[in-house]
């Protein structure tokens, strides 16, 4: 079914997506630091079960000379077209609570029809909340916990987890005017910028994806599966470690990217919503064994109250 913007088409099979959904969103375009969105994006497709809700039309929205598709050349014949996508899916996480999801390329062309279009999809599923991600570079040590800045309207957020908030001119992508206009219309909205090692920027950072899956897990309750990110991201930063210990150069740069940002937290205590009252996180063993007695509760319950 074409939309009345003529920007997308829905499936057929949504009349079952139950109302006061998350929305969740990530795209890639202008700017993508540590490759976060696109990994997140590959990732939650690759482990979470997920259906089509809507897919827009590429002809209308995408530059194909910028950002040409890809085709396989077989010898002696093409095959195997890749044109680029952005669709918003019908998503489970780990619990199987469901969430929407848009991901794929940011908009060429249309911004304001694009972004009504968003707004008039979350308005047919009375999604409850909207939670984007997106990644800058920043002059920031890989040796320390990736902060983030949060825009939108949700206070509980910005004063828990923004870490950075400037006064700044910046350039806009599709997703900042999506939240300005959710904001203007009184909707809840979210926006977390990722603030990745400058010199880490133009790789993939699987620390970047984890933060930014964090991001999220904060602002919806969803939760997702991140152990291999997080394996990967190990192996990475061991690497980078190596890197830093045999060049003298980088060393003295780390460190007194260090100093820098530690003299800056220091002055900007973010309190962490896992901290007890005495600043004190608590233990891996401590989290694992509180999420195990969750999931058992759950299982529990929904033995004891099947679903109809």
């Amino acid at each position: 079914m074409r939309d009345p913007a003529g920007l997308y088409d829905i499936s057929t099979d949504t009349a079952d997506v139950p109302g006061g959904l998350h929305l969740v969103a990530g795209l890639t375009g202008f700017a993508d630091a540590g490759g976060a969105v696109s990994q997140v994006s590959q990732y939650l497709l690759d482990t979470l079960q997920h259906t089509v809700i809507a897919e827009f039309d590429s002809d209308a929205l995408l530059d194909y000379r910028a950002r040409r598709p890809i085709i396989y050349f077989d010898q002696d014949h093409l095959s195997d077209y890749r044109p680029a996508k952005l669709v918003l899916y019908l998503a489970s996480d780990e619990l199987g609570q469901q969430f929407l999801l848009l991901t794929g390329y940011e908009p060429d062309f249309q911004w304001e029809r694009f972004t009504a279009a968003v707004m008039q999809l979350a308005e047919r599923y009375s999604v409850s909340d909207t939670t984007w991600v997106h990644a800058i570079p920043m002059p920031v040590p890989h040796t320390r916990p990736i902060s983030v800045t949060v825009s939108g309207n949700r206070s509980d957020l910005i004063e828990a987890l923004s870490v950075w908030k400037p006064h700044t001119q910046v350039p806009a992508n599709v997703l900042h005017l999506l939240e300005y206009r959710l904001h203007e219309a009184g909707r809840s909205v979210a926006g977390f910028v990722l603030l990745i090692p400058h010199y880490l920027a133009d790789t993939e950072y699987p620390a970047a994806a984890v933060a930014a899956l964090e991001s999220v897990s904060s602002a919806t309750g969803l939760i997702f599966p991140t152990d291999r990110l997080r394996e990967d991201g190990r192996d990475f930063l061991s690497k980078i470690d190596g890197q830093v210990a045999n060049n003298p150069e980088l060393a003295r740069l780390v460190v007194t990217l260090e100093e820098r940002h530690d003299s800056y937290m220091h002055d900007n205590p973010i309190r962490s919503p896992l901290m007890d009252e005495d600043g004190e996180l608590p233990s891996a063993d401590a989290i694992a064994a509180e999420l195990q007695n969750f999931l058992a509760s759950r299982r529990n319950g929904e033995a004891d109250h099947p679903l109809s």
